[in-house]
């Protein structure tokens, strides 16, 4: 999968992960991309480590799968680390 290809991906994962987590998520584009692409780097990560499966082309469902399972994670810690640091 190409660089752009992969941005894209995140990208949508990431505004995904945004929609399907209940609440309110700081950040604008720019923070859903870098969250998006971290997570879908993530999911990569895990699912090579768990279930032996990594990302293959954009149009593959488990590339999907995982970039937005990777999303939900990181857009969950991400709401922790922000939502502590708000609350001090």
């Amino acid at each position: 999968m190409g660089f752009f290809s992969f941005l894209l991906l995140g990208l949508i994962a990431g505004a995904l992960a945004k929609l399907i987590l209940p609440g309110r998520q700081g950040g604008g584009w720019l923070v859903t991309l870098l969250l998006g692409v971290v997570g879908a780097m993530v999911g990569g990560w895990l699912g090579g480590l768990v279930f032996d499966v990594d990302l293959q082309g954009f149009f593959s469902p488990s590339t999907w799968l995982l970039a937005i399972g990777g999303s939900i994670l990181v857009l969950l810690v991400y709401g922790l680390i922000t939502g502590r640091r708000a609350k001090n």
